[in-house]
């Protein structure tokens, strides 16, 4: 896991090929104007989902994980108080793994919060379980998937 702002992204760059595609897209799109939902910025291997929600509470935030995909959330407004706990160290599983939506869910608590101000980023590789969209109000986000 990582924790980061957008002006310290190229640091990350190397560490997967689409990184500096992902980085690139999240400067320079119109993040404040997109609608909310899917769009896509390279096929499947690379795409954005923004969300526009009421925040939840920590009690109702599952923990949660993906296979394929790594996570780059960047939180636009509001406060996003992420859930994080090492995949390793899961060991109540509320779901099965959904290979259609790639996920699952833990009933697990997290290990630490993380308060996610805007204009910084949660980097969620695979071996990082989190629960994200935790806050009183609400909070809009920009999530981009990036295909191992």
């Amino acid at each position: 896991m990582i924790l980061a702002t957008l002006a310290e992204a190229d640091r990350y760059a190397a560490l997967h090929p689409l990184f500096a595609r992902a980085f690139e897209f999240l400067r320079n799109a119109d993040l404040k104007t997109l609608a909310p939902g899917m769009h896509e910025i390279q096929g499947e291997q690379l795409f954005a989902i923004v969300e526009d929600c009421a925040g939840r509470t920590r009690a109702d935030a599952k923990l949660e994980c993906h296979r394929r995909y790594i996570d780059i959330q960047l939180v636009l407004e509001g406060v996003d108080e992420m859930g994080w706990r090492p995949l390793a160290e899961c060991a109540d599983p509320a779901t099965d793994y959904d290979a259609a939506r790639d996920i699952r869910f833990f009933n697990d608590a997290p290990a630490s919060w993380i308060a996610t101000l805007p204009g910084a980023f949660c980097l969620f590789f695979p071996d990082d379980a989190h629960a994200p969209l935790v806050n009183a109000g609400m909070i809009r986000k920009v999530v981009v998937k990036v295909a191992l």
